[in-house]
């Protein structure tokens, strides 16, 4: 049995949506295509689940648009399942050879109106995973009885930092509305070196990260590896398995830690931890009571960003030691 799984972006969206996918490959024993931006598609070729990813235009659509539907349909599927829920992922589930197609429950954009089969009626208040499993509930499948760990991925051999435990910090969202301050960041870094003398520690992000990451390393010099910019998603994604713990705002790689098994500290503002939080055991998160919490907004409509500026590096530290000795 053949089954395409429709699933563009982004990274975050991608790693909420895997243990439906693992769920699908384990009890189906079904080849598994994705269908992904090419920017995503080194992360979903991580998988093991996943025997062939195709790509399908983000940029430069008029340009690549003719070889990626060529690609989509030269295999013809038993199963097309969007877990995407938009008009694009609608668009692309049309155009691929399937003998059955099903939409996700969270279908938007009128993009219901393309699905011959739909996997129910939108419930949001759910987090992201779980409304995934909606279209398991619908195929008769069992939902996942177990959390993914770093053993599903193809993950590269990353340099292991020296030094027991070791944290990462990933302080840098695509909402500024999301970011804790760099500074408070820093200020966290000097504290936990300070508690835990043989600690490492290393900063996860982009290219365009690096400043952040250097201003974090200068808190703690000599302790911390500023990794924005030098490993792709994958590298970071091994580093993430490797680690102890991951302090971080709402953010990609806070889902990437969550599928390797590795903790996470997530301090969330403007956004809702019900919805993206971190999704497993042995997770926390840090998140103040106030009156405009959340107001789900790129930035902060107030000016002053109060709800993480709520949040102390103190307590932060506190969590951090507390969710540390649990682990040991």
């Amino acid at each position: 049995m053949r089954i395409l799984v429709v699933k563009l972006s982004s990274l975050g969206d991608i790693l909420h949506v895997l243990p439906t996918v693992h769920a699908l490959k384990a009890q189906i024993q079904a080849e598994i295509d994705w269908v992904v931006h090419p920017e995503f598609s080194a992360i979903v070729s991580c998988f093991r689940d996943v025997d062939n990813v195709l790509t399908f235009p983000r940029h430069h659509v008029l340009r690549d648009l003719r070889r990626a539907v060529r690609a989509l349909r030269k295999r013809e599927y038993d199963l097309v399942v969007d877990l995407h829920g938009l008009m694009k992922s609608a668009v692309v589930t049309r155009l691929a050879r399937g003998r059955r197609k099903v939409g996700p429950s969270y279908s938007r954009e009128l993009s219901w109106l393309l699905y011959p089969e739909r996997a129910g009626r939108m419930r949001r208040t759910r987090h992201a995973v779980e409304q995934a499993f909606d279209t398991l509930d619908y195929l008769g499948l069992q939902r996942p009885g177990a959390p993914l760990s770093a053993a599903d991925f193809r993950l590269p051999e990353v340099p292991a930092p020296s030094g027991a435990p070791l944290v990462a910090f990933a302080p840098v969202s695509r909402w500024p509305a999301k970011n804790w301050p760099a500074a408070r960041f820093a200020e966290l870094a000097a504290r936990l070196a300070e508690a835990l003398p043989g600690a490492r520690f290393a900063v996860i992000g982009g290219k365009g990260d690096a400043a952040i990451g250097d201003t974090i390393s200068a808190a703690a010099p000599g302790r911390v590896d500023n990794l924005c910019g030098k490993t792709t998603g994958a590298q970071s994604m091994a580093t993430l398995a490797q680690c102890d713990l991951l302090v971080a705002n709402d953010t990609g790689p806070v889902h990437m830690a969550a599928a390797v098994g590795t903790r996470c500290l997530v301090l969330f503002g403007p956004s809702r931890p019900d919805w993206t939080g971190p999704y497993g055991p042995g997770h926390r998160v840090i998140m103040k009571a106030l009156p405009c919490q959340p107001c789900l907004r790129h930035r902060c409509p107030r000016g002053d960003g109060a709800c993480l500026a709520a949040i102390t590096p103190n307590e932060v530290r506190d969590a951090a030691l507390d969710m540390l000795r649990e682990r040991r």
